[in-house]
């Protein structure tokens, strides 16, 4: 019996996933991880609030989600200070990232990203034909000037940049990010993630200005607020980048369980602010038991830490199959200069106890 073809485009393109999930490798060696430190999830949870209302909403899951998510589109408008068709709730940033490139990549559309950046932005552009210009970091951090060069050298259509970074946790201040928001080519559009900002320094966000057609900014509700299985992402932009959305997008893609604990999420800052205090307190000990080793913790303002190794990746990714041995799941960057690094999340004291024994002994062996 003969196969239907698939299109070219989608013939041409490796069957993959841009990670390798921590329940794959669980299967793989036959046991659970001790510690899951890798994902960057939150490992505190959610708001009990956001919890209860899940729970709530549990027993209507019959029905469809809102295709509209109204009363989350319009309390995250409340809670930034902007209107509400400025605001579009979607299946996680991941999702969202989808739909852009759906909307605004073609075949051999241009589009710049840094080398070892995130991952899936990548996946989705060449699920579509994009034509991918990658600039190196610099000193651990992404580049606006070049990549805004490349941009302007390449004609792209898209840039994608991430304040703070994943995954090297690193972070530009509010006023570079607003030169480089300013120096966007009128043709083309910033795609501004901003996954981690209630985790980062105050200053780190530029002042939100919905009347730009030439960026859009990605928020999420699976880091600080602890709902990353949820899948709740939303971005915030000009009216008319918001609206486009609508011509593309799953209109049934958010379950009702979700968008009601994410209302109830974003109406806790109270909880948002113990987690802030966690991860800040989790990030120092990831430093010292990293120093403690004598390795060097970078700084980050995310709920991770990039750890120098000290040597090359091949060394790295050494120390990181030590850790997996020992039933710890971190992950690590891929591309080098980055790839001296290991990546760990945050997490519960029990972790930062595993991960203190687990340490000197994967270094011991990588050595």
């Amino acid at each position: 019996m003969k196969r239907p073809p698939l299109t070219p485009l989608a013939d041409s393109l490796p069957a993959s996933v841009p990670f390798v999930g921590p329940e794959a490798l669980e299967r793989a060696g036959g046991a659970p991880f001790k510690a899951r430190l890798g994902a960057n999830e939150s490992v505190f949870g959610p708001s009990p609030k956001a919890i209860a209302a899940m729970k709530d909403a549990a027993s209507e899951v019959w029905q469809y989600g809102d295709p509209e998510s109204h009363d989350l589109r319009h309390a995250l408008a409340a809670h930034h200070g902007v209107a509400h068709d400025n605001v579009m709730v979607g299946e996680g940033i991941d999702g969202l990232l989808g739909y852009l490139a759906r909307l605004f990549v073609g075949q051999g559309t241009a589009v710049v990203t840094s080398a070892g950046a995130y991952p899936t932005f990548n996946y989705h552009v060449a699920g579509f034909g994009g034509q991918l210009h990658m600039v190196p970091y610099r000193d651990d951090r992404e580049d606006p000037d070049a990549l805004l060069a490349k941009a302007r050298e390449t004609g792209a259509r898209l840039i994608y940049f991430a304040n703070p970074d994943n995954p090297m946790g690193s972070w530009h201040d509010a006023v570079a990010v607003q030169r480089m928001i300013d120096a966007v080519p009128e043709d083309c559009l910033l795609i501004l993630d901003e996954a981690y900002i209630e985790l980062s320094p105050d200053g780190t966000a530029p002042a939100l200005d919905m009347s730009n057609p030439n960026v859009i900014r990605m928020r999420t509700f699976s880091k600080g607020h602890g709902m990353a299985g949820a899948r709740v992402g939303y971005a915030l932009g000009e009216a008319e980048n918001i609206n486009a959305f609508h011509k593309i997008r799953n209109h049934f893609g958010m379950c009702r369980i979700s968008q009601a604990g994410a209302l109830a999420a974003l109406g806790d800052q109270d909880y948002l602010s113990e987690i802030r205090a966690k991860v800040a307190a989790s990030r120092e000990r990831i430093a010292n038991i990293a120093r403690d080793n004598g390795l060097t913790p970078l700084p980050s303002a995310t709920n991770f830490v990039a750890v120098d190794c000290g040597k090359d990746g091949d060394f790295a990714r050494k120390v990181l199959a030590g850790l997996l041995e020992q039933g710890l799941f971190v992950r690590m960057p891929f591309v080098a200069p980055q790839d001296r690094a290991i990546r760990i999340s945050c997490g519960t004291e029990q972790d930062m106890k595993l991960l203190g024994d687990a340490l000197p002994k994967a270094l011991s062996a990588a050595s």
